[in-house]
């Protein structure tokens, strides 16, 4: 589940990593989900560490009692810079990252997308492998769920689609091994907030 729409951090007066809260809108669309998701057994919810994740979290923790657990292999490429531009925002301008981000070049941005797509990949098989049989839904961004989805569908490119915010990408994990995609960026529950 990609977190939903987040305000935008300019540059942190500290020097410190943009951690940016939801904006009014993503709250909206963080309310839907539990209702998007009233069909599905879920017995653990994850999230990264960054705050727009947690608190897209907060509503399906609410409506079902569960408690969160802060994974940090499913975090963002960019958990350190000092900005954050919300995607559309960065395309509308032209802006370079959005450049960079359009033709998945993530070296140019100082990372390694074979190393980021292996700690994503490392963590969401570790959370796979803590609930065999059971659903465990994960909160965390659109670079992540490219990586994962990518991963299960052999392609090259880390980046290589557009999640939506809140939107939910489904991937069936089978003991055995295999994994499957059941749904990519659904995004019926909030399309009138996108």
């Amino acid at each position: 589940m990609r977190h939903a729409l987040p305000v935008r951090v300019d540059a942190t007066a500290d020097g410190s990593p943009a951690d940016p809260e939801l904006a009014p809108r993503g709250r909206e669309q963080a309310l839907r989900l539990p209702a998007a998701l009233a069909l599905d057994r879920v017995d653990a919810v994850y999230a990264s560490p960054a705050l727009r994740a947690r608190q897209t979290a907060e509503p399906v923790l609410s409506a079902w009692g569960l408690g969160l657990t802060i994974e940090p292999g499913i975090a963002e490429f960019d958990t350190a810079d000092t900005s954050y531009v919300p995607v559309e925002e960065l395309r509308a301008s032209n802006d370079p990252r959005w450049q960079l981000l359009a033709s998945g070049d993530l070296y140019s941005a100082g990372v390694d997308p074979a190393a980021f797509r292996s700690r994503v990949v490392e963590a969401v098989e570790r959370i796979v492998a803590a609930h065999p049989g059971g659903r465990a839904v994960l909160f965390t961004h659109a670079g992540t769920v490219n990586a994962y989805a990518g991963h299960v569908l052999s392609q090259q490119r880390t980046i290589w689609f557009g999640p939506a915010y809140c939107s939910i990408t489904r991937i069936a994990a089978a003991r055995g091994g295999r994994r499957g995609m059941v749904s990519v960026n659904e995004t019926g529950h909030v399309r009138d907030l996108l």
